[in-house]
């Protein structure tokens, strides 16, 4: 059985922000499986319900239709909540967060050919400009960051994405933030900043990232980690037996990061995660051994790849071109690789991953990641 609290079946959260955004995707594109699959696999599928309370000494979960299920293994994989901003005005009409295909269709109604305020300096911001601008809007970022998507990438890929950004006419105001917002008739008009800036506004998309929705582990007193996801072994086993957690709330003893916990909230490890679980559900006993993996597209502007993730680093390698716009950044922390960025390079990140895997310390080689006649593979 599978419950979800959404409308929808499952379905692809990046098209939210980009393909399904511009209207160049349907619903149906963006569905994980088709609804036909369901029922031919055998999963009973529960859309617009949520589990309101798992019982791990009794072994049940009661849902909001009211109904109690037992089980014999669970899998909790219930994502995140977007993080919303509390300022004067934030109650105005016009203010939008995305997270859902709901919340795709009401902001593509609400700010598509119209002047757009974004707040945030990382992917939702950085893609929703990006989408909304094909859609005719213009569009500017307020962002705490200095240069968009630096704060995960640096500042030399973040001024590759940024400048592409701004070729395409989107503004940004970086080091900057929210101060409040003001409107007429209940709706927002402007956005003033802390820096001064007053800036006009016909809607606002506000991506500030999001939080693991863990009330329901909590409430099962399930152990939560440092990061405040749920505190899993390099199995995505929880300190129950037989009961798992996937993606957003993931907090796992990762392989390949030399058994240090880690949290990644990106779309492709959670289907990744998802198949461990499966796996150890039936009695595989396997640690889940993937690389995180992350892509983003900025409309047809430019597209990157990365595996990872790296929380810190002490030196960045470019090999290949930033100004012809194929390049790969490679961002080593005391001599071995954290992680890696592909624009236009995908076969550079093959390399990276074994890299990452086997923790080695590169020392003096590390300059030969700059040389494109360098065999990756050699390293």
């Amino acid at each position: 059985m599978l419950v979800g609290r959404e409308p929808d079946p499952p379905y692809d959260r990046p098209p939210c922000s980009k393909e399904y955004l511009q209207g160049k995707a349907s619903r149906a594109d963006a569905l994980f499986r088709s609804p036909e699959w369901y029922e031919e696999q055998q999963v009973e599928l529960l859309t617009r319900t949520s589990a309101t309370k798992l019982d791990l000494s009794e072994r049940t979960v009661k849902l909001s239709n009211r109904t109690e299920l037992s089980f014999d293994q669970a899998l909790l994989a219930t994502g995140s909540n977007v993080r919303r901003l509390n300022v004067p005005g934030c109650e105005l009409e016009g203010i939008n967060y995305l997270r859902t295909l709901g919340n795709s269709d009401s902001i593509r109604e609400d700010a598509a050919g119209k002047r757009v305020v974004l707040i945030g300096g990382s992917y939702i911001a950085s893609e929703v400009a990006a989408s909304l601008t094909v859609l005719g809007s213009s569009c500017t970022l307020v962002m705490l960051e200095p240069i968009a998507l630096s704060r995960g990438f640096g500042e030399a890929a973040g001024r590759f994405f940024q400048g592409r950004l701004e070729e395409h006419g989107i503004t940004f105001y970086g080091n900057d933030e929210l101060e409040r917002f003001e409107g007429a008739d209940g709706r927002v008009t402007r956005v003033i900043t802390k820096a001064g800036h007053e800036l006009d506004a016909d809607a606002v998309v506000i991506g500030v990232g999001a939080a693991p929705d863990v009330t329901l582990a909590r409430g099962a007193g399930l152990e939560l980690g440092q990061t405040g996801g749920v505190r899993l072994d390099a199995r995505l086993q929880t300190n129950v037996s037989g009961v798992f957690a996937a993606g957003d709330i993931a907090e796992y003893e990762s392989v390949v990061h030399g058994g240090r916990s880690i949290r990644v909230e990106h779309w492709d490890v959670a289907l990744s995660q998802g198949k461990t679980v499966a796996l150890n559900m039936l009695g595989a006993n396997a640690p889940h051994d993937v690389v995180p993996y992350f892509f983003s597209d900025l409309a047809d502007w430019a597209s990157l790849e990365s595996v990872g993730p790296a929380r810190q680093w002490d030196r960045e390698v470019v090999r290949g071109s930033l100004h012809d716009g194929e390049f790969s950044i490679w961002y080593l922390d005391q001599g071995r690789l954290a992680a890696a960025l592909s624009v236009g390079r995908s076969d550079d990140l093959e390399a990276a991953r074994r890299l990452i895997a086997s923790g080695a310390d590169l020392g003096a080689r590390a300059d030969q990641l700059a040389d494109s006649s360098t065999d990756l593979a050699d390293l």
